[in-house]
């Protein structure tokens, strides 16, 4: 459905309901598609939070691989004045 921002702002209390029903609401402007009204998916509650975080740090963790040390990886390049060999 497409609306004018002009008529949306009498019958904006309805447009909300509609979009929370699932319609698609559209305004535009000019005659031009400016914005969706859209349902909002409600926030998880804290303890999900951190249970999501916490899977994805231990996920994370268990995918790294152990290598050396980047501070070293090109010392074979340089000599001991620390100048290109």
């Amino acid at each position: 459905m497409q609306v004018s921002v002009t008529e949306a702002k009498g019958q904006l209390t309805e447009l909300v309901r509609r979009a929370e029903a699932g319609d698609e609401i559209i305004l535009t402007r000019h005659g031009r598609a400016a914005v969706r009204l859209v349902l909002v998916k409600p926030m998880p509650d804290r303890k999900s939070r951190r249970a999501l975080l916490h899977a994805v740090r231990v996920s994370a963790a268990a995918k790294a691989a152990a290598g050396s040390s980047a501070t070293h990886n090109q010392d074979f390049l340089y000599g001991n004045d620390g100048m290109p060999e």
